[in-house]
């Protein structure tokens, strides 16, 4: 008897399905996989040097882990290097700045991020199913065709 026979499989995209996108602000985006029901959506993320994401909070845990580039936080000194991996605890609040060119991270979020305003207001709100279908339209737009993006 084998022991896969029952065993679901295991379940494989290469780049080309779920391809990077310029996101129209000098970044590119990948949502590789959004999962409704338990509030995760991992995506990959390539930052020019000089890239600012808006200070936000998150409402559930992140995990980060860099490929290449260097970034951090303006709100902590520790720079984030290729091979690094960086836990944020849910509520955390930062300000993501990009050092070098072709910074590329991978982020596994659970819940969401609220975008702040300098007074600490929520101005917008981003999640797994408005990034993915901001994602697809972008992919749509740029010719790229439907991402296969890993759905539950």
């Amino acid at each position: 008897m084998s022991l896969t026979a029952d065993a679901p499989p295991a379940v494989h995209r290469g780049v080309k399905e779920i391809p990077f996108v310029d996101v129209g602000d000098g970044s590119k985006l990948r949502v590789l996989m959004v999962d409704s029901a338990n509030g995760l959506w991992i995506v990959e993320n390539v930052f020019p040097a000089g890239y600012r994401v808006r200070t936000h909070r998150h409402t559930g845990p992140i995990y980060a882990y860099t490929t290449s580039g260097a970034w951090k936080y303006d709100e902590y000194p520790d720079i984030n290097r290729a091979g690094s991996f960086l836990f944020e605890p849910a509520g955390s609040v930062h300000t993501l700045v990009a050092l070098e060119d072709d910074t590329q991270v991978w982020f596994q979020m659970y819940g969401v991020n609220l975008n702040l305003g300098p007074d600490g207001s929520v101005e917008s709100v981003y999640d797994g199913p408005g990034t993915l279908l901001g994602y697809r339209l972008l992919c749509e737009a740029a010719g790229l065709g439907a991402p296969k993006v890993f759905e539950k």
